[in-house]
């Protein structure tokens, strides 16, 4: 298996960057690359459309609000990996309640493709996301 960790340390609490991307079915919300997202099986599964209109289906496989993370699975994807499993965390940097420390990471085993190549499409993937977060919140603070 490889695997990749994006982190991005944010002046806003934790508390409010959760609410923004904490929902399962919110990647619309802060991620302009994700246009669509349909919820199913009681939202436990979620339809993603990206700007080139394809499509990513995921399944949420925990959710810890108190803890301000959730990890999901690709279930369809035209990604070169399977047994992919990522999570979304939010945490309070140590020491400062008004700012938020936020990891994407991401485990899976290439097919088709090598263990870096995997891993730099899933870290650009990962850091252009939490750039994007950081943008979003930044326009919803102006």
């Amino acid at each position: 298996m490889a695997s990749t960790t994006a982190t991005l340390d944010l002046p806003v609490p934790p508390d409010r960057v959760w609410q923004l991307i904490g929902g399962f079915d919110a990647l619309p919300d802060w991620l302009p690359y994700i246009s669509e997202s349909v919820a199913a099986e009681g939202g436990r599964v979620r339809r993603l459309r990206n700007e080139e209109g394809g499509v990513i289906v995921e399944r949420l496989v925990a959710f810890d609000d108190a803890a301000r993370s959730y990890s999901y699975a690709i279930l369809e994807a035209p990604f070169p990996v399977t047994d992919y499993l990522s999570t979304l965390r939010v945490r309070e940097v140590p020491g400062r309640s008004d700012a938020s420390r936020v990891e994407w990471s991401g485990e899976f085993t290439p097919t088709g493709v090598s263990d870096d190549e995997a891993v730099a499409l899933f870290h650009g993937i990962y850091a252009d996301g939490l750039a994007a977060l950081r943008n979003t919140l930044a326009d919803r603070a102006a």
